[in-house]
């Protein structure tokens, strides 16, 4: 019997210490929907994500500057449509680092297109 305790003790050691204490964070995506009907009053924003760059409707900048590049597109009233295209190498994360910076901005509205592949 004490060495079953012994066994025991032993996995719950090993699974507490190979188990990891993170926090996830969740990012929320919406489908693209039909539109009201109806011309848009201003053109869509268009956000080129690559693995190293960012540019917004063609002009390079860090996603630090994101903010402050967008803050006078947007507007509170109706959000502004951005469209973010990825370059075939974009990782998942690099992705979501792109939606959480775009989640503190508010006026505008992200839909992600889709890859070609």
């Amino acid at each position: 019997m004490t060495s079953l305790i012994d066994v025991i003790f032993l996995l719950l050691l090993f699974f507490m210490l190979t188990s990891t204490f993170s926090k996830f964070a969740e990012v929320e995506l919406t489908a693209a929907g039909a539109s009201a009907g109806g011309v848009a009053a201003r053109p869509p924003l268009f956000l080129r994500l690559a693995p190293e760059t960012l540019s917004l409707n063609g002009k390079t900048l860090a996603l630090d500057g994101l903010s402050e590049a967008l803050a006078p597109e947007a507007d509170s009233e109706t959000p502004r449509q951005l469209i973010v295209a990825l370059a075939p190498e974009v990782t998942a994360q690099r992705l979501t680092d792109l939606m959480v910076s775009l989640r503190g901005i508010s006026g505008v509205s992200a839909t992600v297109l889709g890859s070609g592949s």
